[in-house]
C-alpha cells in the first residue's frame, strides 16, 4: 500500500534533468503532473474479502474531514496524510483503508479479510464512535463481498433478503457480479462478487469500478428531487409570461408599460435566480451521468439467462430521471431567452412611445417658437414707434431753442419734417442690430458643431 505521505512528497517534488550535457528549468508542477495518472490506483485483493465502502458529501467541511482521518490514523500509529493530500491507502492492521477527497465528495473503503458475507460484525473494525463522527452527509453506504467460489442460488437470495437482483458477466466472462440496487435491513446496499479467473490485480479494478458506479448513480440522481421541485415553478412562470405577452397587445397608456417591464424584470430576476442555483447540481450530474455510462462499459458485461443486466436497469431507470434534469435546465434556458426577446419588445413599444412624445414636444416647440417670433416682430414695431418717438420729442425740443436763437423752424414743422426720416433710420437700425444677433448665434451654434465633431 502507497503511503499517502510519501505520495504527497513525490507531488511536491520536481527532480532536475539527471543528463549531464542537460541543463533545463523545470516547471514546479512537472512531477505532479506525471504522478496524476498514477493517482487513486486499485486495490489488490487475492482471496475472499469484505469491502465498506462509504460516500460523504463535502460542503464547507473539508479540513474537518481531513482532520478526522487524521485522528483515526493516530489511534492506530499509522502515518497521516498530508494536508494537501486527495488521498490515503494505508493498511491498519486489521483492515485496509482507501480514503479519497473529491472535489464534492469524498470515499472510504475499508477492505477487510476474513469475513462472513454481509456478516452483522463486518465493521466491527471500525472504532464505532469514530465513524458516528464522520463530518458530511453521507451519501453511499454499500457492502461488497468478493467471492472466489460461485454461489448457489439460495445464499444469493439469502443474502439479498428476497430481492429482485440484477446481475451480468463482467470482464469478459472472468467473473459473476449481482446487486439489487436497493437498501437492505441493515441500511445498507449490497454487492456481491464473484471471480472465476481474475487476477489479485483485475479483482481489486473490478472492486473499484463496482464503488464507483455505486457513487456516481447516486451523485448523479441528486438533481432528480430538484428537476422535480422546479417543474411547477417553472409552469408557473410560463403562464405569467404567456399572460404578459398578452398583455402587451392591448396596451393603452404610458402607464401599462411601465408596469409590464417592472412585472418582466421581476420575472427575468426569478428566473436567473433559479438558473444560479441549479446550473451546478444540473451539470454535475450530467457529468456523473456520464462516469456511470464509461464505468459500465468498462465492465464489458454479457447477460446471464432470466436476469437483468446492470446497463439494462440503469439505462430504464437512471437515464429518464437525467434526462428529467436536462430538460428542466432546457427550459430554465429557453425562459431566459423568451423573457429577454418580451423585454426587448416592450423596450421597442417604449421607445417608440417616447419618440412619438418628442415629436409632440418638438411640435409644440415649433410652434411656441413661430409664436415667439411673431409676438418678437410685434414688439420691434413698437419699438420702433417708441424709439422714434422720444427722438422726435429730443427734435422738437431742438428746434424750440432754435426758433428762439431766431433760426425760422417751426417745431411741428420740423417735426414733421423729421418724422419718416427718424422712423426710417430707427427701423434700419433696428432691423440691423437684429441681424447681427443672428448671425453671431449661428456662428456660435457652428462653433459647437465643429468641436463635437472633432
Amino acid at each position: 500500500m502507497k503511503n499517502a505521505l510519501q505520495e504527497s512528497k513525490l507531488e511536491n517534488a520536481s527532480p532536475e534533468i539527471a543528463a549531464p550535457s542537460v541543463s533545463l528549468r523545470v516547471h514546479p508542477l512537472r512531477s505532479s503532473l506525471y504522478e496524476e495518472l498514477h493517482n487513486r490506483p486499485s486495490p489488490i485483493i487475492d482471496r475472499d474479502c469484505h469491502v465498506a465502502h462509504f460516500t460523504v458529501k463535502l460542503s464547507d467541511n473539508r479540513q474537518e474531514m481531513y482532520e478526522h482521518v487524521v485522528d483515526l490514523c493516530r489511534r492506530f500509529s499509522v502515518p497521516s496524510p498530508a494536508p494537501e493530500s486527495s488521498c490515503l491507502y494505508q493498511n491498519f492492521g486489521g483492515f485496509e483503508l482507501r480514503w479519497e477527497r473529491h472535489l464534492e465528495f469524498a470515499n472510504f473503503t475499508f477492505i477487510c479479510y476474513d469475513l462472513l458475507p454481509f456478516d452483522a460484525d463486518a465493521l466491527s473494525f471500525i472504532p464505532k464512535d469514530w465513524l458516528a463522527a464522520l463530518p458530511g452527509e453521507l451519501v453511499v453506504a454499500v457492502n461488497i463481498s468478493v467471492l472466489h467460489e460461485e454461489p448457489n442460488e439460495t445464499s444469493i437470495r439469502r443474502w439479498f433478503e428476497g430481492q429482485r437482483v440484477s446481475g451480468a458477466w463482467v470482464a469478459d466472462d472472468k467473473a459473476q457480479v449481482w446487486t439489487a440496487f436497493k437498501l437492505h435491513s441493515d441500511g445498507f446496499g449490497r454487492i456481491v462478487t464473484y471471480s472465476k479467473s481474475l487476477t489479485s490485480y483485475q479483482v481489486g479494478r473490478l472492486i473499484q469500478r463496482l464503488c464507483e458506479l455505486e457513487t456516481y448513480r447516486l451523485m448523479s440522481l441528486m438533481a432528480l428531487p430538484i428537476a422535480r421541485q422546479m417543474g411547477s415553478e417553472l409552469t408557473r412562470i410560463e403562464d405569467s409570461l404567456a399572460t404578459l405577452n398578452q398583455s402587451i397587445s392591448e396596451i393603452d397608456v404610458d402607464k401599462d408599460e411601465r408596469m409590464l417591464l417592472q412585472e418582466l424584470s421581476q420575472l427575468a430576476a426569478e428566473v436567473e435566480r433559479h438558473r444560479s442555483n441549479t446550473n451546478f447540481r444540473f451539470s454535475a450530474a450530467v457529468a456523473y451521468h456520464d462516469l456511470v455510462r464509461d464505468r459500465l462499459r468498462q465492465l464489458k458485461e454479457s447477460p446471464v439467462d432470466g436476469t437483468q443486466s446492470l446497463r439494462e436497469f440503469l439505462e430504464r431507470r437512471l437515464t429518464p430521471g437525467i434526462k428529467t434534469c436536462n430538460s428542466v435546465r432546457d427550459r430554465l434556458e429557453d425562459l431566459s431567452r423568451r423573457i429577454h426577446r418580451t423585454t426587448s419588445l416592450l423596450r421597442t413599444r417604449v421607445d417608440l412611445s417616447i419618440q412619438e412624445q418628442n415629436q409632440h414636444l418638438l411640435s409644440s416647440m415649433n410652434r411656441r417658437s413661430q409664436l415667439q417670433l411673431r409676438l418678437q416682430q410685434t414688439v420691434e414695431g413698437l419699438s420702433v414707434v417708441a424709439i422714434g418717438y422720444y427722438i422726435l420729442a429730443l427734435l422738437g425740443i431742438a428746434f424750440a431753442g432754435l426758433h428762439d436763437f431766431g433760426v425760422p423752424i417751426e417745431e411741428t414743422t420740423g417735426k414733421a419734417i423729421a418724422l419718416p426720416f427718424v422712423l426710417g433710420a430707427v427701423y434700419l437700425g433696428v432691423r440691423s442690430l437684429r441681424q447681427h444677433i443672428t448671425r453671431s448665434s449661428r456662428g456660435n451654434e457652428r462653433q459647437k458643431d465643429d468641436a463635437k465633431r472633432s
